[in-house]
């Protein structure tokens, strides 16, 4: 196959984003035209033309995806939005995207203004790395200061909320070793975690302090995928629609457990048959981190009953190349682009069809004309030679196949 260096790109974090929410939306069905009065709707001002009338569409859904390395959250944003500052204007247009899924450029009925942010470091793994660096930092710092241990022997270990009870584990850095032991506190680990957020006093912002539009939350829907599903599903078994009471309750309880219950209980195969002792390790951890992100760091009130937390939908796992299909092809066709990008580089384009046309169609013609004479040559000679075949056979003694011969 021909294949140049242009054919491939690395995406940034703001189109996987857009493309991860198209594709979801394709597949839940929402970019089709209302057919039923009890679907979910919302109320549009398209972009660039705030001054016409809002149009009434499916409400869209929103992603929020959590892996090892980053958080990444995308929704549309129905409304005109404001904005507090110049500032917030301007990093604001590099979280926004706006872009049209009907049927032609024209039709502006399907154009959407999506919100789309990724904040590395806030990924599960990442943010275990943060959470541990500090705990290693601040404990050496304290050591210091008061002339203590702490932390630098196994028997007398540093307390750690984060792990599950009686649990023990050891952090390395500059060939230095940090022993802990796991307390199960949940509580008291979502408040050692939420200096993480690095939320700021400024409105309408989240993690880092980033701008992030007003979500009326009321009218929307969320799907949570990565390790808000692995979270809520591989150990807890709550997979599905989230509830904050009942997830905190239950996240509550396994930390809460001491480690050789729960290693006894993995043992017997009662968790996921994917999660492993890493999952089981830091399962208390990673619980905590999450609602914390969700609750605190992207300001969904604790009553949201609107998220999901789904490894696939409809039995298909909805991955961001689908919305890139959908996305590049929206309008028409492959080979009609190519088509009007041929043409667009070539004036003299029609001018050169016709003819090349006319020659080709000329061409035929003359083949079909020469088959045709060709065809009546040959049923003229076979005539020909029909009577000198009869005569052969009687100069050669043989009766006449015109009737039967003397018996």
């Amino acid at each position: 196959f021909l294949f140049s260096d242009s054919h491939a790109e690395v995406i940034s974090g703001k189109q996987e984003g857009v493309y991860a929410w198209i594709g979801i939306n394709f597949v839940l069905g929402r970019f089709e035209h209302i057919e039923e009065d009890d679907e979910a709707v919302v109320e549009v001002n398209i972009p660039g033309s705030e001054s016409s009338e809002a149009i009434v569409r499916k409400r869209t859904a929103g992603v929020l995806d959590m892996g090892g390395v980053s958080t990444q959250i995308a929704y549309e944003v129905p409304q005109t939005v404001s904005f507090a500052s110049s500032q917030q204007e301007e990093v604001a247009k590099n979280l926004l995207a706006e872009f049209n899924l009907g049927c032609d450029v024209h039709q502006t009925e399907h154009v959407y203004r999506v919100y789309v942010a990724t904040f590395l470091g806030f990924g599960g793994n990442a943010a275990r790395q943060r959470y541990e660096d500090r705990l290693f930092a601040s404990t050496v710092q304290k050591n210091r200061l008061l002339g203590k241990q702490t932390g630098l022997t196994p028997d007398a270990p540093l307390l750690d909320p984060c792990l599950p009870l009686d649990i023990k584990d050891e952090i390395q850095q500059n060939g230095q070793t940090l022993y802990l032991q796991g307390t199960g506190d949940f509580d008291l680990c979502r408040e050692t975690l939420q200096p993480f957020m690095n939320k700021t006093n400024e409105t309408q912002t989240s993690l880092n302090g980033v701008y992030q539009p007003p979500i009326h939350f009321q009218n929307s829907e969320f799907y949570g995928f990565s390790e808000f599903y692995y979270c809520t599903e591989d150990v807890l078994r709550m997979g599905g629609d989230y509830n904050a009471a009942r997830f905190t309750q239950a996240a509550k309880d396994y930390c809460a457990t001491k480690w050789s219950i729960l290693r006894e209980r993995f043992d017997r195969g009662l968790y996921a048959s994917h999660a492993d002792l890493h999952r089981l390790k830091y399962q208390c951890f990673k619980s905590a981190w999450m609602f914390e992100v969700f609750h605190k760091g992207f300001s969904f009130p604790v009553t949201y009953k609107n998220l999901k937390t789904a490894l696939q939908v409809y039995d298909k796992e909805v991955q961001w190349t689908l919305g890139a299909i959908l996305y590049r092809t929206r309008f028409l066709p492959l080979r009609d682009i190519r088509q009007e990008v041929f043409r667009a580089g070539h004036a003299h384009w029609r001018g050169v069809s016709f003819v090349y046309n006319h020659y080709l169609f000329s061409g035929c013609f003359l083949v079909v004309l020469l088959s045709i004479l060709l065809y009546l040559l040959r049923l003229r000679r076979i005539h020909r030679r029909a009577p000198r075949t009869g005569s052969l056979w009687m100069e050669e003694g043989l009766p006449s196949q015109k009737g039967p011969g003397p018996l």
